[in-house]
């Protein structure tokens, strides 16, 4: 990827490779991802991120009217769990109903070590049962 806009020594230095859209879109799927699988491997600095979405997700899923579920239905991607069930209506059917006891706290974080590659710390979130 090419670097943009650097105009002399006075110019920037070091341009992000992730833009603000690229960076949601990645977190739109991930938490997509987990409703499904109901876990899922990131970095640890994603799966704060990653938590806080889902948290929201969840909490939409609780309260379980029209608004909530077009709310979350702009963020959860149109992703298959099985050949007749989406991830949003598995996450009003099933997710929702059984955190509707819960206030918060719906996803665990378990570190697991570090990557091969490049070292970068990465970690399991998990919806707790």
């Amino acid at each position: 990827m090419a670097r943009k806009k650097i105009r002399g020594k006075a110019g920037v230095k070091f341009k992000s490779p992730y833009t603000s859209e690229k960076r949601d879109a990645q977190l739109r799927t991930l938490v997509t991802h987990l409703i499904i699988n109901e876990e899922v491997k990131v970095t640890e600095t994603t799966a704060k991120s990653v938590v806080s979405l889902a948290s929201k997700m969840i909490t939409f899923a609780k309260k379980g009217d029209l608004h909530s579920r077009r709310l979350a239905a702009a963020v959860v991607r149109p992703m298959l769990v099985d050949e007749k069930e989406t991830a949003l209506q598995k996450l009003f059917d099933e997710l929702g109903p059984r955190y509707a006891s819960r206030n918060g706290g719906y996803v665990k974080v378990l570190k697991l070590g570090n990557r091969r590659g490049d070292n970068a710390p990465i970690v399991v979130c998990q919806l707790v049962k």
